[in-house]
């Protein structure tokens, strides 16, 4: 069931040079429709398990492990609202790199600072008194006083590069969720349902639906 067979279609004004006539209609796949997971099972945690996503793992490729069927990537993108999978999927080593020579220019740039952090501080009781990866300027100092009332003073501040970010950045993305198995058939039926066009003035059927032709006139 590859996501594309399942959109609707469109009898949309043809605007090609050769066409005969004004009324002339080629039937093009509807884009803009689109199905998302049930509000219940969207928001039911035992509908989901997470997933960490490998080095070189693709959606097709999970699918195919996880339902049999690589055509059903798309309902590992739907269930994580995964649209732009180049800014949304994890890239690999390669990608990634190329990605961040694209962005920053040369190697020495992309080992450049991003910006400086706070790491983690604890007393003598290990408490936390400072949490880690709070952005700060370089010379940000801390100020914390002990339990025999010394004051102590700390610069808990940590270079983060732009290669440090950007992989951070891109692990983020490795934690995913998936539709469990059993909720499968489910979803695949409702999201037909979704996909097919109800009763209108446009209605041919349940797959197809007309629209308004700006070549001919109303008068």
């Amino acid at each position: 069931m590859a996501y594309f067979e399942e959109l609707p279609n469109i009898l949309h004004p043809s605007l090609l040079p050769n066409q005969s006539k004004v009324e002339q209609r080629i039937l093009v796949k509807n884009i803009f429709k689109r199905s998302k997971l049930r509000t219940d099972i969207d928001q039911a945690i035992t509908a989901f398990n997470f997933y960490n996503i490998k080095e070189g793992m693709r959606p097709d490729i999970l699918a195919e492990k996880l339902y049999n069927n690589s055509e059903l990537d798309w309902v590992i993108l739907t269930s994580n609202n995964i649209i732009n999978i180049r800014n949304q999927w994890p890239l690999d080593h390669n990608d990634l790199y190329a990605y961040m020579l694209e962005k920053y220019g040369s190697d020495q740039n992309i080992a450049g600072i991003h910006h400086y952090e706070t790491k983690k501080i604890v007393d003598e009781y290990n408490r936390t008194i400072m949490s880690a990866g709070l952005k700060v300027d370089a010379d940000f100092t801390f100020q914390y006083k002990t339990f025999n009332n010394l004051i102590v003073n700390v610069n808990p501040v940590v270079a983060v590069t732009n290669y440090q970010y950007e992989t951070k950045l891109n692990d983020e993305k490795r934690r995913i969720r998936v539709l469990k198995p059993q909720f499968l058939n489910t979803f695949l039926s409702e999201h037909r349902e979704i996909m097919s066009y109800g009763s209108s003035s446009d209605f041919i059927s349940r797959k197809v639906k007309g629209t308004y032709n700006p070549r001919i006139s109303g008068v």
